[in-house]
């Protein structure tokens, strides 16, 4: 895909979003079930689309949290819903919209008690809070609902449910609660009048507080060495983008008293300090160095040559991902400082020698390496963050991450922390690396490629229709008949993954120097090919045609 040529650059007035065209859109248009693109549908990361194609409207909220009611009744759970927002302008009018049903259905709900923004990771460590001792039948377990889409464009909505685990909810929850939320429009026309709403002041009045930033900041020497990041003189810039992080890092400055700059501490529904992304949108993708431009901009323009920062970072606008950029080695791949973490985690921690490193199967295969170096186990699953909550609750999981950029890891005494990504945290861990280490993280992960091979990583679309899509999701081994891949021989089909043998949906094939892995999209009709070789970019173009080939073969 090549470039926009406006990549990088400054957002211009043609670019904002009608914030109030937006928000009408979202009280005045109702969806037409006849159209899948107007349905209530759960992704990895909840329901998301924008008022303005009739994708995220007040039916569609009210519909689904009075979904979300009926599952939590179903399920027993009878205990506070943490209820959290973020930045985007869709956020506010459906965390209103949730709270009248919630408050109609007479179910207890924990609001932000400075009635300000909540990052996912602070919403999941509350309610891992709440539920620590309780039996998985202990009827006062709370839930979640954060009202975000995460780094999407500013004309996006998004909701989605945390059960009583904390982390995101399993197909078999979010498939219940859309059905059931499709099943309240349908009966209504696209309408979900039947559902019982209060008004927003009674709502707010019937819900209870928490004090989301407070309880999160206080609690992270729990899991980070603060004391070495403060005591090495660190010097931190710290970007939420226009996020939901933009209170809390504030705070972990003034509560740990450490040498960090908020860089921008402005919210705005437009976005219009953003640069734009590689298509020409404005996105909050803390791992994009288009939409990261000014911050790379800053660590590279110090006086007398000398970077403003040791570390600079950056957050979605959920928090839940994180970017790393450092004055050496400018914005890191996301991969590469996976890698770093993990070695530097499992190096300096007392966790049990069986405690695994999860990776979903499209994270580079340096991680693998790193693993091995270390003597740990690898667990690699499916794409979706859904797939670490397990280990990470019961402890048998030190850390789990994806190539997205969205991560968590446990205690220092190895008790589960958040089962969300945490981009705050991951943030907070590249100052550990550097004040313990000496050096950059940047400087950690050259290391990595000295002892463990320079990777050279990328992920490119290829045309599929909604048949050839469906067909790759269930393509099975067998399909696929090839023993060599780019000129190398095949050591590896799978359909599903090795660490926990879920099914894939879709294809990954390895070689001891490369591997492509193929994934039907669920908004486009494309499939993405995930390709990494150990033998440069070259290489790692006849994996890709190689791929397309392949893939193309199986599906016909």
């Amino acid at each position: 895909m090549a470039d926009h040529p406006r990549a990088g650059q400054p957002a211009q007035p043609e670019d904002l979003v009608d914030v109030a065209h937006l928000v009408t859109s979202y009280y005045a248009l109702t969806p037409d079930l006849d159209d899948p693109g107007q349905r209530v549908a759960f992704g990895t990361s909840g329901h998301r689309g924008s008022s303005l194609q009739t994708a995220f409207n007040e039916q569609h909220i009210v519909a689904t949290t009075q979904a979300i009611v009926e599952y939590r009744r179903e399920q027993g759970i009878a205990g506070p819903v943490f209820l959290g927002r973020d930045t985007h302008a869709l956020s506010e009018p459906a965390w209103v919209s949730a709270l009248e049903v919630l408050a109609a259905a007479d179910v207890a709900v924990l609001v932000d008690a400075a009635d300000r923004y909540t990052p996912t990771p602070a919403v999941s460590h509350a309610i891992l809070r709440h539920n620590r001792g309780k039996a998985d039948d202990d009827a006062s377990r709370a839930d979640g609902i954060v009202v975000t889409p995460s780094h999407n464009p500013p004309a996006d909505g998004g909701f989605k449910y945390n059960p009583p685990h904390g982390g995101p909810a399993g197909s078999d929850a979010t498939g219940w609660i859309a059905d059931r939320a499709n099943e309240i429009l349908r009966e209504g026309g696209g309408r979900a009048d039947a559902v019982r709403r209060v008004p927003f002041e009674r709502a707010r009045q019937h819900a209870g507080t928490y004090e989301f930033l407070a309880r999160y900041v206080e609690d992270l020497p729990a899991v980070l060495d603060l004391d070495a990041v403060r005591d090495a003189g660190v010097r931190i810039g710290a970007d939420p983008l226009g996020g939901a992080a933009v209170d809390y890092w504030g705070a972990i400055a003034e509560t740990h008293r450490l040498d960090l700059t908020v860089v921008n501490p402005l919210v705005d529904p437009t976005w219009r300090f953003m640069t734009l992304d590689r298509d020409g949108k404005i996105r909050m993708d803390c791992s994009s160095p288009w939409a990261m431009a000014s911050l790379r901009e800053r660590m590279a323009g110090g006086e007398g040559g000398r970077a403003p920062f040791d570390v600079a970072t950056g957050n979605d606008a959920d928090s839940d991902r994180h970017g790393i950029v450092t004055p050496d080695g400018g914005l890191m791949n996301p991969n590469h400082f996976l890698a770093v973490a993990i070695e530097h985690l499992f190096s300096r921690r007392s966790w049990g020698d069986d405690v695994a490193v999860g990776k979903t199967l499209v994270s580079s295969s340096v991680i693998d390496r790193v693993v091995a170096g270390l003597g740990r186990r690898l667990l690699e699953v499916p794409v979706g963050f859904k797939w670490f909550v397990p280990g990470l609750l019961d402890g048998s999981v030190g850390f789990g991450g994806e190539e997205s950029a969205g991560a968590s890891f446990l205690r220092t005494d190895g008790t589960v922390w958040t089962t969300d990504k945490d981009g705050i945290l991951l943030a907070l861990l590249a100052s550990e690396i550097t004040a313990v280490s000496g050096a950059s993280p940047s400087a950690a992960y050259a290391d990595i490629e000295r002892r463990h091979g320079a990777p050279v990583y990328a992920r490119v679309d290829a045309p599929a229709d909604r048949d050839q899509k469906a067909k790759l999701a269930r393509l099975s081994a067998d399909d696929v008949s090839a023993t060599e891949l780019a000129g190398d021989p095949v050591t590896a089909v799978l359909t599903e993954a090795p660490g926990n043998g879920a099914a894939l949906g879709g294809l990954k094939v390895t070689t001891e120097n490369a591997w492509f892995a193929a994934r039907p999209s669920g908004t486009e009709d494309v499939y993405k090919i995930y390709a990494e070789s150990f033998r440069g970019e070259d290489h790692l173009r006849q994996v890709q045609d190689a791929a397309r080939d392949l893939v193309g073969r199986a599906l016909a």
